[in-house]
């Protein structure tokens, strides 16, 4: 997923509409001007449309239903008419998850998950060494029920709420591969998620980036001028696997290796273009390569977009998963948060990514082990292929 941390103006306008709403006052009364006697003090306004479906089916229902559980369906609803299929509804103590996972570290299995191009909520990657690692799960797994309830038709904050839990408590996943069935037992642990971490592979650094969280281009920078101060002869980016996280850390990790120049293009319905642009004095000298595959999405494809149109890095590997558009998460006012998309981006060269994705410039080959994809990318950066079609991104 994408986003975007800054409180917009729009989520200030979401929360007023909505405490009006809990206190039926959406509905006003316009006078006529012509009465001009202030005699007669104005009528009541009238409540509006939905508080009194929800006071009529709170007071009628054959089923009993609190008004906080229809003021949610209320919002789902709502998100739900935008026909977006990244839009979410997150109650108080999912929305607190998510801002844990952005701080670092989150109690869980291990799994990140998204909504796929046929509606299910399938795994896009899967964080190594933690429990969904040792089961053996991959990207691409469609997650169909845990503990035992069906997930079908569920949002993305349903399973994820589902999956965590307390620390050292035990969760049954089931989810389908390839037309089978697989059902696992999963031990919630502590995971500190350890978005950013690095190896030496001859003269080679592989730096790993799992997600954007906070604090991710910091830490890529570190990792940068270690290898420059080891003058080692080049660096891999690897962002396999990476399904996006925060838009300024993903400007951050691209400014390591540019400086200054154009990122990305964010388009915002009623608003001019905002142009994100990379911070001077980036290490531009040092061979760079970037390693992507199907899971590599949103803010992870606008930085490899950004190094691919701007002629810093070679990009190997497989097609990207192809997601331009931007959501933002607006917290509400009593902790619960909507998150919805409110915009797209361009890459530097104006390339719309939605659908398309990012295509290498020197694609690894079908069914080729991890280890292959890495050394692949090892060998381009080592200068033993002879045409790494850089060429023609202008």
């Amino acid at each position: 997923m994408f986003f975007n941390r800054r409180v917009a103006r729009a989520a200030a306008i979401v929360a007023v509409v909505l405490a009006a709403y809990g206190g039926g006052v959406l509905t006003g009364v316009l006078g006529s001007g012509s009465s001009g006697d202030s005699d007669h003090a104005a009528p009541p306004p009238s409540p509006g449309v939905l508080e009194q479906a929800a006071d009529t089916i709170e007071q009628n229902a054959a089923k009993p239903i609190s008004k906080s559980d229809l003021e949610k369906a209320a919002v789902e609803g709502m998100l739900q008419a935008l026909g977006d299929k990244w839009s979410s509804y997150f109650s108080p103590n999912d929305y607190a998850s998510f801002e844990a996972v952005m701080d670092g570290e989150y109690t869980g299995v291990g799994l990140w998950v998204h909504r796929d191009t046929s509606g299910a909520v399938s795994v896009l990657s899967v964080q190594t060494g933690t429990p969904s690692d040792a089961a053996g799960m991959r990207s691409g797994d469609v997650i169909t029920a845990v503990g035992g309830v069906s997930m079908v038709g569920k949002t993305v904050p349903d399973v994820v709420n589902a999956l965590r839990g307390a620390n050292n408590t035990t969760v049954s996943l089931t989810y389908t591969r390839a037309d089978a069935t697989h059902r696992v037992s999963l031990k919630r642990v502590s995971v500190a998620t350890e978005d950013v971490t690095a190896k030496v592979t001859g003269a080679v650094m592989i730096i790993k980036v799992r997600a954007f969280s906070k604090g991710v281009g910091s830490k890529v920078a570190g990792y940068d001028a270690t290898a420059r101060a080891r003058h080692l002869s080049g660096i891999v980016l690897d962002l396999r696997g990476n399904p996006g996280g925060l838009l300024d850390e993903g400007v951050r990790t691209a400014s390591v290796f540019l400086d200054g120049g154009l990122v990305t293009t964010f388009e915002r319905r009623g608003a001019q273009p905002l142009q994100l642009e990379a911070n001077k004095g980036g290490d531009t000298g040092i061979p760079l390569a970037v390693l992507v595959d199907s899971g590599t999405a949103s803010a992870a494809e606008v930085v490899t977009g950004a190094l691919q149109d701007r002629n810093r890095a070679v990009v190997v590997g497989s097609q990207t998963f192809g997601k331009g558009s931007v959501q933002e998460p607006k917290q509400l006012a009593d902790g619960s948060a909507i998150e919805f998309t409110v915009g797209s981006y361009l890459t530097p060269s104006g390339r719309s990514l939605d659908g398309v994705g990012v295509h290498p410039d020197v694609p690894v080959p079908s069914g080729a082990s991890s280890s292959a994809a890495e050394a692949q990318a090892v060998e381009v950066l080592s200068g033993l292929i002879a045409d790494a079609g850089t060429g023609g991104h202008g």
